[in-house]
């Protein structure tokens, strides 16, 4: 089953949430966000679980997809 990644707009900053996860990493830019998805993505498919990275803009609209393939 692939784990789903999903980096969005929190308050004055950036959330990087998981829905299998209770907690969010919150981070100051979206840049810093993004990579940390991204460093996530990566290590769930180094240990066989693929990851969809989905990015979300402030408006909401999504503006990127990334697949973690293992």
């Amino acid at each position: 089953m692939i784990r789903l990644i999903v980096v969005e707009p929190f308050a004055q900053g950036w959330a990087v949430r998981q829905p299998e996860v209770d907690n969010a990493q919150l981070f100051a830019s979206g840049a810093k966000a993004e990579d940390a998805a991204l460093r996530l993505g990566e290590r769930l498919a180094e240990n066989g679980l693929p990851a969809e990275i989905q990015i979300y803009l402030r408006d909401g609209a999504l503006a990127g997809r990334f697949v973690c393939p293992v």
